[in-house]
């Protein structure tokens, strides 16, 4: 499948590349399909790009949750997740969206609404975690400068 991008320009996805989303982002819901792309000349950055098949100018920044808080364990009810396949350690694929600001120092995680994916069948969902403690704008600027000076970054 031929896919136009923003930031990547058009790329030939492969169908395993596409994950399914039955009720879209939220506030996006018209978008259903989606691929998780890499920027190759960033190899070692955790910063992923979550990419619309459907729209170019769709294309969120996402972060593995554990990246920014180590004990993320959202708490949710399993219904909103039953029509994406049975989740287990090896399939479950948790991605945060980010906000990347001009002022980076402002850069910011939904900790509250991740999106689930389920790596077997290729579908996922976005869910509003019920932990009251997550917060929609979860500034990250400092903890990533902290984790860069203690790597000697």
């Amino acid at each position: 499948m031929k896919v136009q991008t923003k930031f990547f320009g058009e790329i030939d996805l492969p169908e395993e590349k596409i994950i399914h989303l039955d009720r879209g982002l939220i506030g996006l819901e018209q978008y259903k399909k989606y691929t998780i792309l890499y920027d190759e000349e960033k190899e070692d950055s955790n910063i992923s790009w979550f990419q619309s098949c459907d729209e170019p100018t769709l294309a969120l920044p996402v972060i593995k949750p554990w990246l920014v808080k180590e004990e993320y364990n959202p708490t949710v009810e399993d219904e909103l997740l039953r029509n994406i396949g049975e989740l287990n350690e090896e399939n479950l694929v948790i991605l945060l969206t980010m906000t990347v600001p001009e002022d980076i120092t402002k850069m910011s995680v939904n900790l509250k609404a991740p999106i689930v994916i389920n790596a077997d069948t290729r579908k996922g969902a976005q869910i509003i975690a019920e932990n009251d403690d997550y917060e929609v704008k979860y500034m990250v600027y400092d903890l990533f400068k902290k984790k860069n000076e203690e790597a000697g970054v």
